[in-house]
């Protein structure tokens, strides 16, 4: 049975033609209709996916240290704007700021905690769960509505969610790769008339097999520019933490969650998260060419660890029941470590910084 938005997209489909991989990954999420965060509750258990501040506190503590370290590098500031991109449910943000008063109250009294969201669902939720905090938060409905002042800032799982643009290779190039329409009229990928310049391709592709796929990810880039060009105006340092890969390559990496389940890309739109992996060499060029600082690339693991993440999760078990300890060694596990169903390898973290400052874990850069 087709899904409503799938229904939606097959008559778009037969009046215009195949749309792109860019707006069929749009109305999935963002249809004012039947998009997947206008109908659907994405986070945790009663959800689709579980994200990493939703798995254990630990998270969102460690976090809450580097930016700490960062605000010392930078001289402590009196006034900081703390800013999330995509908080969901808040829960990443209150520990942050948990961690934060207790142990840099200079930090705490000076900072304003700025959210960018833009579903009036969540900003309630995210208002629940930081009641605490109630009199420091404000809410954006874009990044261009913050105010003015520096800036420590954090996106957890944003770029993934941000549209990418496939191409395939086919006996005459790389053709973009479209949605159509099958003979039984459903939803199908084929291959367009508009080409790459293969220029943009990260090696030559002529020893690679009909049908790879290579994705560019325009709007992350346009994101990450604007992201740069604030931190370069105003000072201060962004963490993205987000699935993906080190270095560009080729591979289709759409894809789709639902029920805690892989699910195929074009199976149940609107009904399903549809992402894809971010090019993290990509985001590390483009802060570059804007003139920040690359303070560090690499792997959640090494990240989490290096900030203490096995000392404080020791600390959180102490005097707990063997029970609790278990459940805090998986989640560590879960957060930390390679493999299946663990995010500690698959997932990276990136933090760049205007103007040039070491702040730990990351080795310093030029």
């Amino acid at each position: 049975m087709p899904t409503p938005l799938a229904r939606k997209i097959a008559a778009l489909i037969r009046v215009n033609g195949p749309i792109s991989v860019t707006d069929y990954f749009s109305l999935c999420l963002a249809d004012p209709e039947y998009g997947y965060y206008k109908t659907r509750e994405p986070f945790g258990l009663q959800g689709d996916f579980i994200t990493a501040p939703e798995i254990s506190q630990l998270f969102g503590e460690m976090i809450g240290i580097f930016l700490i370290q960062a605000w010392q590098r930078h001289g402590e500031p009196a006034e900081i704007n703390l800013v999330e991109i995509g908080p969901g449910r808040g829960t990443m943000m209150a520990d942050i700021l948990r961690v934060i008063a207790k142990l840099a109250p200079g930090f705490y009294e000076g900072l304003d905690v700025h959210l960018v969201e833009t579903s009036e669902r969540l900003r309630k939720v995210q208002g629940q769960t930081l009641i605490e905090n109630k009199f420091k938060i404000a809410w954006h409905d874009n990044f261009e509505s913050l105010p003015p002042g520096f800036t420590l800032l954090v996106a957890n799982e944003l770029f993934d969610a941000i549209p990418i643009r496939q191409f395939v290779k086919t006996a005459t190039g790389f053709k973009e790769r479209l949605v159509g329409l099958d003979s039984e009229d459903r939803l199908t990928f084929a291959a367009g008339i508009a080409g790459l310049d293969p220029e943009l391709l990260p090696s030559p592709a002529q020893h690679l097999p009909l049908g790879t796929i290579f994705e560019i990810a325009p709007a992350r880039d346009a994101v990450m520019q604007a992201l740069c060009t604030w931190l370069r105006d105003n000072g201060g340092t962004a963490l993205i933490i987000d699935y993906g890969t080190m270095a560009t390559g080729f591979g289709d990496t759409l894809q789709a969650v639902r029920d805690h389940a892989y699910d195929p890309p074009l199976a149940h739109p609107g009904e399903a998260d549809i992402t894809s992996h971010v090019d993290f060499e990509q985001l590390a060029r483009r802060a570059v060419t804007e003139g920040l600082t690359v303070n560090g690339l690499g792997h959640q693991g090494d990240f989490l660890l290096a900030l203490g993440l096995a000392e404080r999760a020791s600390a959180l078990g102490r005097d707990k029941d063997s029970g609790m300890q278990d459940s805090i060694r998986q989640d560590v596990e879960r957060l930390v470590g390679a493999g299946e169903g663990k995010m500690g390898d698959l997932f990276k973290v990136l933090a760049v910084s205007y103007p040039k400052v070491p702040i730990a874990p990351f080795r310093n850069r030029d």
